[in-house]
């Protein structure tokens, strides 16, 4: 888009600071500097923020104390994310085109962990939603905690991967959208496996007789949950390895990158609330027509068939993208195979 004086203009007049702009003088450069210098700071400034919010978070929840006591927790911790973290390198491996860094994939792991912060805070700000009749959880579900969730864990790739030149690709949104996804299931996993922990190491270890008495307590206390949450966490990752990939598509589609975020966004915060909501019924309500069958049981069983279902659609979505180039690129390896080095008798093309 140009202004009527630029579109009207002789291409031989010089509209500099008048229609049109480039860096010229010092002043231009200051400002360049100036412009560059405000976003590294604030990309500074909510990483810290990120920083100082999850350690308030787990101060005041007392998990950073449980965990010094019990350093065990981590380890129910790091396998209860073991099927998400499977399932991340999974859709790490589908990514036909190049290989990312693992120094960016890194990046976006621990930003996806310190971005959960802004989540709780705003869940928690927002939990009044749930006390409307009837429809309140519903609509906290909706209206909150899928939108916000999503929202932070894409912050943490757009903040620093997707501005990067490795990121190069529409489908290297899905692979960061996944190990943002990864992350966030990650302290996710800590915090509720903390909160359904009763008692610390170092009374474990008075009671039960040494470190593997410990050991064994810490387990038989949080394992089931580690379990529950095991299930849980690859949401996390289908969920934003959606929203990422749109906005790998934003960045090569700048015209409209804004509308298409927020269809992935959408899209997330959808299939997320929606879990929330039918993880609490459906088990209970199929439980009523085939008594007997424990209600843990049908709880695995609906997640493992709603998580299923929507990766599978993202399976989908990424073979496309596969397909698409690998017919983009065979197409023009055979165009190339049929260009020869012309010679003083070929004609001239016109």
């Amino acid at each position: 888009m140009k202004d009527p004086v630029e579109t009207r203009a002789d291409d031989s007049e010089d509209l500099y600071d008048i229609a049109d702009w480039e860096p010229r003088t010092a002043l231009d450069r200051l400002a360049i500097r100036t412009y560059r210098g405000i976003l590294r700071a604030g990309r500074r400034f909510v990483v810290a923020l990120g920083v100082f919010i999850l350690l308030v978070i787990l101060a005041v929840s007392g998990a950073g104390g449980l965990i010094i006591d019990d350093p065990f927790i981590l380890g129910l911790a790091a396998f209860s994310a073991v099927p998400a973290g499977v399932l991340a390198l999974y859709i790490y491996r589908t990514d036909i085109t190049t290989r990312e860094p693992p120094g960016l994939l890194l990046a976006t792991f621990v930003l996806s962990v310190l971005f959960a912060g802004f989540a709780a805070i705003i869940n928690t700000v927002f939990g009044f939603v749930q006390l409307f009749p009837l429809v309140g959880i519903v609509l906290f579900f909706y209206l909150v905690v899928g939108p916000v969730e999503e929202s932070v864990k894409l912050l943490a790739v757009w903040l620093y991967p997707y501005r990067d030149s490795r990121f190069d690709s529409v489908v290297d949104g899905a692979v960061y959208g996944a190990m943002a996804g990864l992350g966030f299931a990650a302290i996710e996993n800590v915090l509720y496996i903390t909160q359904n922990l009763q008692t610390p190491a170092s009374v474990l270890l008075q009671t039960s007789g040494g470190l593997v008495g410990g050991v064994t307590e810490t387990i038989q206390a949080g394992g089931q949950i580690a379990a529950v949450r095991g299930l849980a966490g690859p949401g996390h990752v289908v969920y934003s390895a959606f929203a990422g990939y749109y906005l790998g598509l934003a960045k090569f589609n700048r015209e409209n990158a804004g509308p298409i975020v927020a269809k992935g966004l959408l899209i997330a915060a959808f299939i997320h609330a929606t879990y929330n909501t039918l993880v609490g019924l459906v088990p209970g309500l199929v439980s009523l027509l085939v008594p007997g069958v424990p209600v843990l049981v049908l709880f695995f069983g609906f997640v493992v068939v709603y998580q299923g279902v929507f990766l599978y659609i993202l399976y989908r979505k990424l073979k496309r993208y596969e397909a698409a180039y690998r017919q983009a690129h065979e197409g023009a390896e055979r165009a190339s195979e049929f260009e020869v080095e012309k010679t003083e008798f070929d004609p001239a093309t016109r």
